[in-house]
């Protein structure tokens, strides 16, 4: 199966105004500084613009409106991943905000497609799928293999976190350790604890994608991480993430719960690409 990447050019200014957005769709700004030409005006938008709330939104409404209309379906509930079925081949499309990775067996199928939405759109052909989301990819297209891996952005963490000569290790944490709050001083100093806080949370990212095999010492480092008293929002801030594990398939509602902090609280979701 071919796979192309295709990067769309300042995606949210291409977006279309929605119709709730301010007064009937209409959104009215001041002139930017610099601009002189009519000082006494207001400006109608007539697309949306990076920092609007609703930017990400309108942008995803205006992708998918477009696909739909080139036949395009969904993939069940993930709203950003397509199908379509073109002279008996069947394209798959990846959309990442601006990012689209588009995959078919068919390569004159597939240019066909990639033409169409880069008529649509403005934008530009990167080749080859060879990186998406900070993840390098490498294909055999004789073997039919495909091997991800994140070794930029691992170094990148490695170097940053000053532990690039640090001494490697084959198990990255003892076999049956549990962290706890008797393990950490009860009063870090802010920077440290800070420092410490951003080398865990950039482990994220390799653990969700690449490396699996970091999941269970990634979760007692998070679990600690926000133990200092000094900083409560911080640690509200890190129970959320780790609690946050209840969505409703066909509701945008969270709810979370922890013990350290004895509360409960409920709130809706309203991402980007949510209706």
């Amino acid at each position: 199966m071919f796979t192309d990447h295709v990067d769309i050019s300042q995606a949210f200014v291409q977006g279309e105004l929605l119709p709730r957005d301010n007064h009937n769709g209409k959104v009215y700004i001041s002139s930017p500084p610099g601009y002189d030409e009519d000082p006494p005006y207001a400006q109608r938008l007539l697309r949306s613009l990076y920092g609007m709330p609703s930017a990400a939104r309108a942008w995803h409404t205006t992708m998918s409106a477009f696909l739909a209309k080139d036949g395009c379906a969904t993939a069940g509930f993930e709203k950003s991943m397509f199908t379509v079925t073109i002279d008996g081949a069947r394209i798959l499309l990846g959309a990442h905000v601006d990012d689209f990775v588009i995959a078919c067996a068919n390569r004159k199928v597939l240019h066909g497609f990639r033409a169409r939405l880069l008529d649509a759109f403005e934008g530009t052909y990167e080749g080859t799928l060879q990186h998406y989301l900070g993840c390098e990819v490498t294909r055999d297209m004789d073997k039919g293999t495909t091997y991800l891996s994140q070794t930029h952005y691992a170094e990148e963490i490695l170097r940053t976190s000053n532990f690039w000569n640090a001494t490697p290790r084959l198990t990255p944490m003892q076999p049956n350790t549990r962290l706890s709050k008797e393990d950490c001083d009860k009063n870090p100093a802010p920077d440290f604890h800070r420092r410490y806080r951003g080398i865990v949370g950039s482990l994220g990212y390799l653990v969700t994608m690449t490396r699996p095999d970091l999941a269970w010492a990634y979760s007692e480092l998070l679990s600690v991480c926000a133990i200092s008293r000094k900083d409560p929002h911080a640690c509200c801030r890190t129970r959320f993430v780790l609690s946050s594990r209840h969505l409703e398939s066909n509701k945008p509602l969270l709810s979370f719960s922890r013990k350290l902090q004895r509360f409960v609280g409920l709130g809706r979701c309203r991402l980007g690409w949510r209706h």
